[in-house]
């Protein structure tokens, strides 16, 4: 089963037509991700092309980033896809990047850092695929 967040209504349609479960969370507050973690094996931060404030945007790269690796701890949730590809800046998706490698080691947690373009679909999706497959392997 595969899980998607939304922070608006209007989003569940589009993922459950592709056949998840679509649920209501917003990542700049965890808050309300934290409860549907339920049953969650990996869980995809897919945040490379996100939009907003530019200040909204850097945490969801940094401290919202460094605050969930944390949180996740105490989940059931096994491992973390981390997408460091997309339109946000080079230097933020470094930034997440080296904060989710340095969780793995801390927390001696499963991580995936894809670096595959989105905007390549096939490609993105095969890669996210193996990143997934990785982390649960782990």
């Amino acid at each position: 089963m595969v899980r998607g967040t939304t922070r608006r209504a209007a989003g569940l349609e589009p993922i459950e037509r592709e056949g998840a479960e679509g649920v209501l969370a917003d990542p700049d507050r965890l808050a309300t991700l934290m409860p549907h973690l339920q049953g969650v094996s990996v869980l995809a931060w897919l945040m490379g092309s996100a939009s907003g404030e530019p200040e909204a945007v850097a945490a969801l790269h940094g401290p919202r980033l460094r605050s969930l690796i944390e949180a996740l701890v105490d989940t059931p949730v096994r491992g973390l896809v981390y997408e460091a590809a997309g339109s946000v800046s080079p230097a933020l998706l470094g930034q997440g990047a080296e904060i989710v490698r340095e969780g793995a080691e801390t927390w001696r947690m499963p991580v995936q850092v894809i670096e595959q373009d989105p905007a390549d679909g096939s490609a993105w999706v095969t890669e996210m695929s193996a990143a997934v497959a990785a982390v649960l392997a782990a």
